[in-house]
């Protein structure tokens, strides 16, 4: 059975609401391509950049259970183990298998999954098969014509769709995906990269929407221009506060995220173990945006 919503809030860092949890997880890049184009992704194979989508390298899911476990050894307070990229984890099967086998050797690990939704009501029920506990699903808006200018395309089913049409398609997907994992009792996180230029004044509407689908909590990610939406800007403190407060009054939202990479170990905003975990290091500097 699935975490419940109160245990997540105390052991799961992400999932809190209010002050920070100094729980820890380990993040396991074994995913990856992507089916959709999101404007402002840019997803790297690096040790320097700080941020989602980016990861020292791509792992194999016999590999991944190798570094939960000397994750766990190095780090006693991680509590989740965790799949966010660097693509989108249900565009290739081996974030699935990946927590199969986590599944056999820690069954009391929060088994946590990103998404983009694309997939999501297809394989839901390979996710709650699995035992997946926590979902995150990355929305960022729900008006078609907000939607395409934030990501150009998607592929699906081999076929690939763009603007408009495929904003639909994968807006449906989305909600629909929330609403199956939800009322199986996994509780679903969703993200919103927040664009002045673009969808600043939609944030209330995917916050009510997404509360009404099944999510539990909702994380409102400021961007960071780069890639096609280079041209936009940096919400600032007041917007992102606006913005937070709006979505507030459906549904509790998340404050200290820290944009993690794809091979994040430790205690988010603590000590990254991922120097001694995987075989590159990771060179911190400060840039970051997301995947």
């Amino acid at each position: 059975m699935a975490k419940t919503f109160r245990e997540l809030t105390l052991t799961h860092p992400c999932f809190s609401v209010g002050d920070k949890v100094n729980k820890g997880r380990v993040h396991l890049p074994v995913s990856p391509g992507c089916n959709i184009c999101c404007r402002f992704c840019d997803r790297k194979i690096n040790d320097v950049d700080i941020r989602p989508g980016v990861a020292s390298m791509i792992i194999t899911p016999q590999e991944a259970v190798e570094v939960v476990r000397r994750a766990v050894e190095l780090c006693p307070d991680i509590t989740v183990a965790g799949i966010a990229g660097p693509g989108d984890t249900l565009a290739t099967p081996y974030a699935l298998e990946t927590f199969r086998l986590i599944k056999q050797e820690f069954p009391d690990i929060i088994k946590c999954m990103s998404t983009n939704g694309l997939l999501l009501p297809e394989y839901a029920q390979e996710v709650i098969d699995v035992g997946i506990d926590t979902l995150t699903v990355t929305v960022n808006a729900l008006d078609p014509e907000i939607q395409a200018q934030i990501c150009s395309g998607i592929v699906y089913h081999g076929k690939r769709y763009e603007g408009v049409e495929a904003a639909e398609i994968l807006i449906e997907n989305q909600l629909k995906g929330i609403e199956i994992v939800s009322e199986a009792g996994i509780t679903v996180k969703v993200n919103t990269v927040l664009i002045p230029e673009i969808n600043a004044d939609h944030i209330e509407a995917v916050a009510q929407t997404v509360a009404e689908a099944g999510a539990r909590i909702y994380n409102i990610i400021p961007l960071i221009p780069q890639h096609e939406l280079s041209w936009c800007s940096v919400p600032g403190c007041a917007v992102l506060n606006q913005a937070r407060c709006e979505a507030e009054a459906y549904i509790d939202v998340f404050r200290h995220c820290q944009r993690c990479r794809a091979d994040a170990v430790g205690i988010p905003g603590g000590e990254d173990f991922a120097r001694q975990i995987y075989i590159r290091p990771v060179v911190q500097q400060n840039t970051f945006s997301h995947g």
